[in-house]
């Protein structure tokens, strides 16, 4: 395993004098949560502005599928190389990079003139917004302890439905008084605002000039990695040396079976609303916001429930793994969201909120299992592969099930039969996935890396 030098090992970050534990590390966390509020604002869009621009561009259900199948596509892609990108550039420009071409990209979207070039818009969206959760979780692994990542996870990923509130109440509103175009003009204007902010405030601990000695020596108060934290430039490591570990491929199966439930929920549910219940443009906006709020508290609670359980003297792995199997067992009652939209429509929006919320709760966990298990020089590249794998996930479940299954259903105005049977794949996959993940990696083993790996 490489290890720090002597006088690497001697040298001091540039930190103020010992005193009381401080709390800066929760401002980066901050930053990173605005950066994932933006990041979803941006892909939410179109899924709001999808009535109008149906009219507009004479779409029916498999050409939105085939929008969304080229956002997944570059998704999936880029977060494969993303994650290795910002593991060599490092936190601080690989994440500013990744926000300044999204950003671009979300305000492209104004300029386009037909469904070809919304899926070309889509795709250069995907690319690019790939780089948050890589750069998110190498942050928190830079800036939190173990035992705090799982509450820093979910609360920075708290703002991917902090962006999906905001969106079904700005944008329908801009698009009936000032135009669709404007949607993506001041949606994706934020991320340039962010950016600003990033370079004021962030610089990695051991280089930060505002952080106190105490919360230096706290951040790194896991086995080992006080040592390692004035290590500035880390060997690499490949993509097939990580695929050689069974964690790695715990990870990816997890992210596969469940992050397109979550795209399910992104870009479908306006359109679930629409067609159940006849809500569309602004009306849409509180159950869509009302789903996304509860998915908040998801996130949040995601993180604490873990936490908890480690102030109670559980080991962080057990913690983890009992919390992601009571967070799958919340997601099953979706499965009769339909049903009960049938006595109350708010009914199945509170059904389908508590799995939303789930799936969030899942996601704090499951993020930060990679921080658990492999050291921060390969967090990056690891969640780049999960991320693709679950972008991967959602292009085939988009391609076998939506695109064919939906356009089928609709075809026979029986819409009804395909969420049906969506909402049961919703009930099911995170069960699924953590049966695997125990199989795959049934006791904590963290990762050895024994120096560089060949690229």
């Amino acid at each position: 395993m490489a290890t720090a030098s002597p006088a690497a090992s001697a040298a001091k970050p540039p930190v103020q004098d010992a005193g009381p534990i401080g709390k800066y590390r929760w401002t980066i966390c901050g930053l990173v949560f605005f950066a994932t509020t933006v990041n979803y604002l941006d892909r939410a869009v179109i899924s709001l502005l999808k009535p109008y621009l149906e009219k507009v561009f004479n779409w029916n259900a498999g050409d939105y599928a085939d929008i969304e199948i080229a956002f997944k596509l570059a998704y999936s892609l880029g977060m494969l190389g993303v994650g290795r990108i910002i593991d060599k550039l490092g936190t601080k420009i690989g994440y500013a990079l990744s926000t300044f071409l999204w950003s671009l990209a979300a305000i492209g979207h104004a300029f386009v003139s037909s469904t070809m070039g919304f899926s070309v818009a889509r795709a250069f969206l995907g690319v690019t917004e790939a780089g948050n959760f890589p750069a998110a979780i190498k942050t928190t692994a830079e800036w939190f302890p173990q035992k705090e990542r799982a509450l820093a996870t979910g609360i920075f990923n708290s703002g991917s439905n902090v962006g999906a509130i905001i969106a079904p109440l700005t944008v329908p509103l801009i698009a009936e008084t000032i135009g669709w175009q404007w949607a993506f003009i001041i949606t994706g204007a934020l991320g340039f605002v962010w950016l600003v902010l990033w370079f004021m405030f962030y610089e990695v601990p051991a280089k930060h000039a505002k952080l106190t000695k105490a919360e230096f020596e706290y951040i790194h108060s896991d086995v080992d990695d006080l040592a390692a934290a004035s290590i500035t430039t880390e060997p690499k490591v490949s993509w097939f040396k990580l695929l050689t570990f069974r964690q790695t491929w715990a990870f990816v199966l997890g992210k596969f079976l469940t992050d397109p439930i979550w795209w399910f929920y992104l870009f479908w549910l306006p359109d679930f609303l629409n067609k159940q219940y006849g809500l569309k443009g602004t009306d849409v906006a509180l159950p869509v916001a009302a789903v996304y709020v509860l998915s908040s508290i998801g996130s949040v609670g995601g993180g604490w429930i873990p936490l908890n359980f480690i102030r109670n003297g559980w080991a962080p792995f057990k913690a983890r793994k009992t919390s992601m199997l009571l967070i799958a067992l919340c997601v099953f009652p979706i499965v009769f969201a339909q049903q009960l939209g049938q006595l109350n429509m708010w009914l199945a929006v509170l059904v389908i909120g508590i799995a939303a919320a789930a799936h969030q709760a899942w996601s704090a966990n499951i993020f930060t299992t990679v921080s658990d298990m492999f050291p921060k020089r390969a967090v990056a590249s690891v969640t780049g592969i999960g991320g693709m794998a679950g972008g991967l996930g959602g292009i085939l479940l988009s391609a076998l099930v939506q695109k064919r299954m939906f356009v089928y259903y609709e075809s026979i105005g029986q819409l009804d039969k395909a969420y049906f049977i969506m909402f049961w794949i919703c009930g099911g996959a995170y069960l699924l996935a953590w049966i695997l993940m125990h199989f795959l990696v049934p006791r904590m083993k963290p990762i050895q890396l024994d120096g560089p790996a060949a690229a």
